[in-house]
């Protein structure tokens, strides 16, 4: 039976940058205190998977779930993202928000739906991601926690 790894908070802000870079997501706004709520499997200073939890008043948005293609279909994708979810429920956030290009499928699989743009909650329109560091053309989905 193969080890499940452990899921660590908080890696190093440099140690992720790569990672995300090479999946295309954005890394601009990303700051040393955004690292609280973020998660990593892997060594810290090589990361194979992260995933990340920003707050916005009972509002969350999941950003930055990256696994490495060398550790893919393992499971830790969906492990990242219960954990960060569970992350959001102790934080009180009752709704989780993302924007996706690539991986829509994989997060309708977990229970996100997608949602109207404009129905977005204002401190979600009003962050980077949605406002212009994610395509228009990036599915915008929800899940209630």
């Amino acid at each position: 039976m193969a080890t499940i790894p452990l899921i660590h908070r908080g890696p190093r802000r440099a140690d992720i940058v790569g990672l995300l870079e090479g999946s295309l997501l954005p890394t601009s706004d990303l700051t040393d205190q955004d690292m609280t709520d973020f998660f990593y499997v892997g060594p810290p200073n090589a990361p194979v998977g992260i995933v990340g939890v920003q707050f916005y008043g009972s509002s969350a948005l999941l950003r930055s779930l990256v696994v490495t293609s060398a550790h893919r279909a393992r499971g830790l994708g969906q492990r990242l993202v219960e954990h960060a979810e569970q992350h959001a429920r102790e934080r009180g956030a009752g709704t989780v928000y993302l924007l996706t290009t690539t991986a829509e499928a994989f997060f309708r699989a977990r229970g996100y739906a997608i949602t109207p743009r404009e129905s977005a909650p204002a401190a979600i329109r009003s962050t980077p991601e949605f406002a212009g560091l994610c395509p228009a053309s990036s599915a915008f989905l929800s899940k209630r926690l």
